[in-house]
């Protein structure tokens, strides 16, 4: 496919799968075509919540905007390496989208679009690393990878597999509650690569801030700007020419979204980042991140 030509705004959203309501891991960066920096978008109230953000999102489908929408997530969990989500279990789901309306109404009486009932599943909990718990079909060590993440890793990057919910580089738990979120967008909204991108509106894609990091210039494992110096730096690299407005926090989560939202600019009209080699394998099942060649 040719890359989409039409957008004109791109929008980062840092995710969090932590308990509560109210979650400070929740950051939105929203630019526009040029070279402004990014701006963060004010939550509603203190902080963003989750059902708040899928809101925002949902606000881009009714007006039309033209936004490239990343959310810093798995949208799906592996597939590929095992050709199933769960083996032995009769019914695990055949596509992503079947998995999102399973975690979601597994774990409807789950308050914030949390998915510990999903977990709590006899069937399900087997394939998960759970508060120091394997479950017996998890396979050890890193755990099962998606394609875009086997990828990943060959690109140096260092990407943790959703069956892990242990330990602070762990991404299940944020996944999961995106996933019921992708669910209850219902369709009002393309996700790519599961639709195809649309000539007009907005389209959710997967992000990985690390991606932005490092074009950025920022050394693997040193990647988080904590300050307005290191946040400018890495801006430039990526072509803003404009002073960022400074921030009354400069957290993980504030900066790695207003960084990624330059970098979804920077690249959103790359042929070969919606083109990789292997999505039409897993375009379906696993999907795939934006920016992973």
């Amino acid at each position: 496919m040719n890359a989409p030509t039409h957008f004109t705004r791109f929008a980062a959203i840092d995710w969090s799968g932590a308990k509560g309501e109210r979650q400070r891991g929740i950051a939105i960066a929203m630019c526009e075509l040029g070279d402004d920096a990014p701006v963060l978008i004010p939550p509603p109230g203190r902080a963003w919540s989750r059902a708040q953000a899928r809101e925002w999102m949902l606000d881009q489908a009714t007006n039309a905007s033209p936004t490239l929408i990343g959310l810093d997530l798995s949208p799906a969990l592996p597939f590929d390496d095992a050709g199933c989500y769960f083996p032995e279990w009769d019914e695990t789901p055949a596509d992503a989208r079947r998995l999102w309306k399973l975690v979601d109404a597994m774990s409807a009486e789950d308050p914030h679009e949390a998915a510990i009932s999903f977990l709590r599943h006899p069937e399900v909990s087997r394939h998960f690393r759970i508060q120091q718990i394997a479950g017996d079909l998890f396979p050890g060590g890193r755990g099962r990878l998606r394609l875009c993440e086997e990828r990943q890793r060959d690109m140096q990057l260092l990407p943790s597999s959703c069956f892990n919910l242990v330990g602070p580089a762990q991404v299940g738990k944020s996944s999961l509650t995106g996933m019921r979120v992708l669910h209850q967008l219902g369709g009002r909204l393309p996700v790519w690569p599961f639709d195809a991108a649309p000539s007009a509106g907005p389209l959710i894609v997967e992000i990985y801030t690390s991606l932005a990091a490092r074009e950025a210039g920022l050394p693997r494992g040193r990647s988080k700007m904590r300050d307005a110096s290191s946040l400018a730096d890495a801006l430039r690299k990526l072509g803003v020419t404009q002073d960022h407005a400074p921030l009354a926090r400069y957290d993980d989560h504030a900066t790695d979204a207003i960084l990624t939202a330059a970098w979804m600019r920077r690249n959103a009209q790359s042929a070969a980042l919606w083109n990789p080699a292997g999505l039409d394998k897993v375009a379906s099942t696993e999907g795939w991140t934006f920016g992973v060649s």
